[in-house]
């Protein structure tokens, strides 16, 4: 029960706005939200987005501490450090549940699966999205949202217009056999590594190049050391909001609601600025003038579809061909 001077402090219109009043608490309850990309991406504008209403909705009851940038976890740690209890919140790209087990979420990877945001929405509120969250449960993770960042361009040091120039190529990928599978049947050679580490790897000439939505390549630098990129859309990079399951659970149902709700305003929020992040990234890097960027012909796009859609068929065995199936008819294919 809210006290007279808790109320006192809020005023009757902001006990109104809450629904029903929240819990006093003696301490803060701290969610510490890790990220591994700049606060300027459309991820960590979603963080700090998040951050702003948790803390404006449980009125004090919840503090979110966000860290970006690694400055907690790379990308190989973060997720045994949220089922830890170190951390409670991230937002990992998609693919990093395959080493966890839930390779099914490697769905997003396949190359030249969706073709626009409307393909994607078909994809992550519905029945799949549902299915993918569903899979982390006995895993100790709760899924809460997707966010999204954008569709991938390629770079490197050298033109990238047809599958044959890959050829050769150290290329730069995260954790994911879809991925490995995608850059293998360009011909190309397929480089883990952690994101934080990508700049120097490129400068350094350990990779020759990458594959980034704009806004991480811009945020990041990367053009600074990529002579060519190619606006090939190939591929979606996204994430899952998640957090600790045992932590969420055992959150006050009213503290519990008022997050549900800053989850979900931080969500329309984070989305829909990710279109507008990557074009002025884009735009910025092609003022910059230190990477030309290249458009596909109707033919080469063609050309590199044809080399990519048999990934496809050849991790069917890995995330499900009942489940690639059921995408495809949601996708209207």
């Amino acid at each position: 029960m809210i006290n007279r001077r808790t109320f006192a402090r809020l005023g009757a219109a902001a006990i109104f706005a809450l629904g029903t009043a929240l819990p006093a608490v003696a301490q803060p309850v701290v969610i510490k939200f890790s990220h591994v990309v700049a606060p300027n991406t459309p991820k960590g504008k979603g963080a700090d987005k998040f951050k702003e209403l948790a803390e404006k909705y449980t009125d004090g009851a919840v503090t979110v501490e966000v860290y970006p940038n690694s400055q907690l976890y790379k990308d190989k740690e973060e997720l045994e450090a949220l089922q830890l209890g170190a951390v409670q919140m991230l937002a990992p790209s998609l693919a990093k549940f395959g080493p966890l087990g839930v390779q099914q979420f490697e769905l997003f990877d396949l190359p030249f699966l969706m073709g626009s945001y409307d393909d994607l929405r078909k994809i992550t509120d519905g029945d799949i999205g549902q299915k993918l969250f569903g899979m982390l449960e006995d895993k100790g993770i709760k899924g809460l949202a997707f966010w999204d960042n954008g569709f991938k361009i390629m770079s490197a040091n050298s033109p990238l217009h047809e599958p044959d120039d890959f050829l050769g190529l150290k290329m730069r990928i995260q954790s994911s056999k879809i991925l490995e599978a995608e850059m293998q049947a360009l011909g190309a050679v397929p480089q883990v590594m952690a994101f934080s580490e990508v700049y120097q790897a490129l400068q350094t000439g350990v990779v020759d190049g990458t594959e980034n939505p704009p806004s991480n390549m811009y945020t990041q630098k990367m053009n600074e050391v990529q002579k060519h990129a190619t606006l090939s859309n190939h591929g979606y990079l996204g994430y899952a909001l998640i957090v600790n399951k045992d932590f969420w659970d055992g959150l006050d149902p009213q503290v519990r609601e008022q997050l549900d709700r800053a989850v979900a305003e931080a969500t329309e929020y984070a989305n829909s600025i990710a279109k507008e992040e990557n074009d002025k990234a884009l735009a910025a890097m092609q003022a910059a003038g230190t990477t030309e960027f290249y458009e596909l012909t109707d033919e080469e796009r063609q050309a590199w579809v044809d080399a990519l859609m048999p990934v496809h068929e050849e991790m069917s065995g890995r995330i499900g061909a009942d489940l690639i199936e059921e995408a495809h008819a949601a996708l209207g294919r």
